[in-house]
């Protein structure tokens, strides 16, 4: 077991300290790394699927990465938050059993971690806009790629031990159990995490039941209970999301874009972009590229 774990590594993006505001209202957000937070006072809200977590002063509260989620603020809200990336060696996540989010009283060492990895990981915070469609952007993970090549040993190992601290908090057999117990099937969540990385390739119905062994039917029938969608809307959706990215954030062809997010054509990419969003993929480019 110990051999398993210490196959995991992090790479940090952002850590800091934060006063938000009901501006910090954000849905439908899903990243590729681990969030965790500790609340030092005010209050907000995580919401994901049918789960929600009241965010409160004296928390920690974690959102493994590719996790959907809803987040807001009603008035304020100060925290520290963390943001890291994690590496294994077989490809498996500590969280790939059930990607949910986790809440547990905060201890004072737990605070004294987070003010550690801000004064060794200077200049982690994201001082362009707290709206993660802003800040998620290749350009901006290239900078924190270079910030953490630029670590000594001394700097690396410790932000290492540091991290693996603050997961560890949400792996006790409570934390666990309540995994074992989420609302969510394992099945589910495994469909939601494998369309969202490949989002690229052709994916049918058929194939994404007979791939967790379900009819085809009652698989549809179990996705919408626990997303709210059918799963080609929903794959149309993530598809969209993800092309919106893609222009923000890669300067790629509409060409590529379309192939990038498994679209048949160019043309069928337009319409259903300009369809879900209401502007088309040239203009959205144009739009965010003044704002």
């Amino acid at each position: 077991m110990i051999k398993r774990i210490l196959t995991h590594s992090f790479s940090l993006m952002n850590v800091d300290l934060v006063l938000l505001d009901k501006k910090w209202n954000y849905k439908n957000v899903i990243s590729p790394y681990h969030r965790i937070y500790y609340i030092s006072s005010g209050t907000g809200e995580i919401s994901h699927f049918e789960k929600k977590l009241r965010l409160e002063p004296g928390f920690l509260y974690i959102i493994p990465s590719f996790t959907l989620c809803n987040l807001s603020c009603e008035t304020f809200l100060e925290q520290y938050f963390v943001q890291f990336f994690e590496e294994t060696s077989d490809g498996k996540s500590l969280f790939a059993s059930n990607r949910s989010i986790f809440k547990v009283e905060a201890n004072p060492v737990d605070i004294l971690n987070f003010e550690r990895l801000k004064l060794i990981n200077p200049g982690r915070g994201i001082n362009r806009s707290d709206d993660p469609k802003i800040y998620e952007k290749n350009i901006y993970y290239k900078e924190y790629q270079e910030l953490n090549m630029q670590q000594n040993t001394n700097q690396f190992l410790e932000t290492q031990g540091v991290l693996l601290q603050l997961v560890a908090r949400f792996t006790s057999p409570e934390i666990i159990a309540q995994r074992e117990r989420g609302h969510i099937p394992v099945k589910i969540l495994d469909t939601i995490s494998y369309i969202v990385m490949n989002l690229q390739a052709s994916l049918s119905v058929k194939y994404l039941a007979e791939r967790i062994h379900l009819n085809s039917e009652y698989f549809s029938r179990l996705f919408e209970q626990y997303t709210g969608s059918r799963p080609l809307a929903y794959i149309t959706e993530k598809r969209i999301e993800r092309a919106q990215y893609l222009i923000m954030s890669s300067g790629a062809k509409q060409t590529e874009i379309a192939k990038m997010t498994g679209f048949e054509s160019l043309s069928h990419f337009s319409k259903t972009f300009k369809k879900i969003t209401g502007m088309s993929p040239r203009a959205y480019g144009k739009y965010f590229s003044l704002v």
